[in-house]
């Protein structure tokens, strides 16, 4: 592998020669210093190829049994908590559940200035409280909220500089709630899941644009679980006109003028009905069925991909030498089921190269192909570069939830290959029966929204996942009123062992385990990895973990009191190291939830 730390000081200096000379392009200019910078955390992914790798190094393998905790800042909402962050010159930018913002002092917790976001009263909100990050430059602080909205405030103040509309849901779905709320005990259990849309990612800063996307478009009805503290809970499919299109979109980091949004869906979405994945395993589709489905919809002038689904739930990575983003997008509407979408669902389940001036697509590459199982590509994907036959060839690598992680050509999107299974895979892309299957990984992941970390210098990327099996079962709702019966499909925790893996995967040798260390619940959160040779992870059930980077040794943990669901970071004040995490559990995980931020510290 060429090494992308040793190459970036040259691509800096030629991308910031390039910039325009305007202010906000100070700030771009620091972003892609990132890799050198250790005081400082700019951007959710740390860097824009989103390594999560800090060169900071007091803190090391040597030493970090003596960290502890430094400070504490609690908001007052004990509430699915999973922020990143960010640290600009000793000043810590926090987003915190329902989509408020706080800036503190970074090496006291003093708080600095305050923002508080009102949701809409009575507004469903699709996706929960979570809310991932923020993005900075041009002088302020940006956060997309968990009803659709993207916000700027006045980075020194806290005051709103503008605030727009994302989107808006535009199909009623109420009628079809109630209907799918009788396929199962929704009254006893409680149900959630309308077409609502939000945002909890983190916004993205370049060169005077923001880049942002939408969540809640995935339509499927989630059924609280049926016992207290269990994960998730029944996940019902059914056929139907839910929602809209996903989509990321960029503004102006000025105005909030939208400049271009590229769609998640488009027409055209049917793509080849292939009979396998791009890698060779096959997809048990009833294929001539879907094509005689797809000329009936055509006849009845009826369009699925325009409420085709694909929520963006994280962060883009961009490459700055070919103003190229890459993201991945989640699964189609209406979830769990096939039904009513015929066809390959381009681009849901899919990673895809835009241009970062035009939104047009560069290319896709579709890990599953007419998902019916929930699949999101949701992890955020890294850009670092390998050595193929002697040549340096920049490549992207995405953590899926199918459990391989899969490196893709950067240019072209051909896969290179994919990585051996971090989590145990089985019956995978069964298609659901009466009698049910079980199948994993399950709706969860796989590696779900927790970023991963790359270190480059040691060929590694650090992944966190989780085992969490589901029983998929088709019923049917029986005839009524003269209307034909109706079938749905239902995804279920399966009643197995569940845990965690954090897995150091070789990236020069195909993605090869070079350890894997279990843990006792399933890992949701984020991975951080620090030139000290560690690598930072938390878990549900309140322990903040340091593993040794190169054997996965357990060195230290410290017990937060709630789930420590979030992925950490690490900066440094006054030449003084920190790691920061937020420890507010999720609810959807059954994870004991909180409201502190917890940094710590050497003595």
């Amino acid at each position: 592998m060429r090494r992308l730390s040793r190459l970036m000081p040259i691509a800096i200096g030629l991308a910031a020669a390039a910039l325009p000379a305007h202010a906000e392009d100070a700030d771009t200019a620091r972003i892609l210093a990132a890799a050198q910078d250790t005081a400082n955390w700019l951007t959710n992914g740390r860097d824009y190829a989103h390594s999560r790798f800090s060169p900071l190094d007091e803190i090391t393998t040597a030493n970090v049994t003596k960290l502890a905790p430094r400070w504490i800042y609690q908001t007052g909402k004990p509430a699915t908590f999973e922020t990143t962050p960010l640290v600009d010159d000793g000043v810590m930018y926090m987003s915190e559940p329902f989509s408020s913002v706080t800036a503190l002092d970074a090496a006291t917790g003093k708080k600095l200035w305050h923002f508080t976001y009102n949701v809409l009263k009575g507004k469903k909100l699709c996706c929960g409280p979570a809310n991932r990050g923020l993005g900075l430059g041009d002088g302020k602080v940006y956060v997309a909220t968990v009803d659709a909205h993207l916000i700027a405030l006045d980075k020194a103040t806290g005051k709103v500089a503008w605030d727009i509309t994302l989107a808006t849901a535009d199909q009623k779905t109420a009628e079809d709630t109630t209907l799918l709320g009788k396929t199962v005990d929704a009254e006893k259990r409680g149900a959630s899941g309308q077409s609502g849309v939000g945002s909890n990612s983190a916004p993205l800063y370049y060169d005077g644009k923001v880049y942002i996307g939408i969540t809640g478009v995935g339509y499927g009805l989630h059924l609280e679980a049926d016992r207290p503290g269990a994960p998730l809970g029944t996940v019902v499919g059914i056929a139907g006109k839910y929602g809209r299109s996903g989509f990321l979109a960029a503004f102006d980091a000025k105005t909030g003028k939208r400049l271009w949004q590229f769609d998640s869906t488009q027409k055209g979405w049917e793509g080849d009905y292939v009979a396998t994945t791009a890698y060779g395993v096959p997809m048990h589709r009833d294929v001539a069925a879907e094509k005689a489905e797809t000329e009936k919809l055509k006849a009845a002038g009826d369009e699925p991909w325009r409420y085709g689904g694909g929520t963006v739930w994280h962060t883009p990575a961009l490459d700055p030498a070919t103003k190229t983003l890459f993201f991945g997008i989640g699964n189609p509407s209406p979830q769990a089921t096939g039904d009513g979408r015929p066809g390959d669902n381009l681009w849901t389940v899919s990673l895809v190269a835009v241009d970062a001036e035009t939104g047009k697509l560069k290319w896709g590459f579709q890990q599953v192909p007419h998902d019916l199982w929930g699949y999101d590509v949701a992890s955020p994907p890294s850009l670092f570069d390998l050595t193929i036959d002697g040549k340096r060839v920049p490549v992207v690598g995405e953590a899926s939830k199918i459990g391989w992680y899969f490196v893709n050509d950067r240019a072209t999107g051909k896969l290179i290959y994919k990585s051996e299974p971090f989590t145990p895979q089985t019956n995978l892309f069964a298609t659901p029966t009466p009698d049910g299957v079980t199948i994993a990984p399950g709706v969860g992941g796989g590696s779900n929204w927790s970023p991963a970390a790359v270190d480059d210098a040691h060929d590694t990327v650090y992944v966190a996942s989780m085992h969490l099996p589901a029983r998929f079962k088709t019923a049917e709702l029986p005839a009524v009123g003269g209307k034909p019966p109706v079938k749905y499909t239902t995804a279920d925790p399966a009643d197995v062992p569940r845990f965690g893996t954090l897995t150091a995967l070789d990236l020069a040798h195909q993605g090869k385990i070079l350890w894997q260390e279990k843990t006792p619940q399933p890992l949701v959160g984020g991975v951080l990895a620090t030139a000290g040779g560690l690598v930072f992870t938390g878990e549900g059930d309140g322990d903040f973990d340091a593993f040794d980077a190169k054997t996965g040794q357990k060195l230290w943990h410290f017990v937060c009191g709630a789930g420590v669901n979030a992925p950490p970071i690490t900066y440094s004040v006054a030449g003084k190291q920190y790691v920061a995490v937020a420890a507010g559990g999720s609810l959807i995980w059954g994870y004991p939830q909180g409201d502190a931020l917890m940094v710590f510290a050497l003595p």
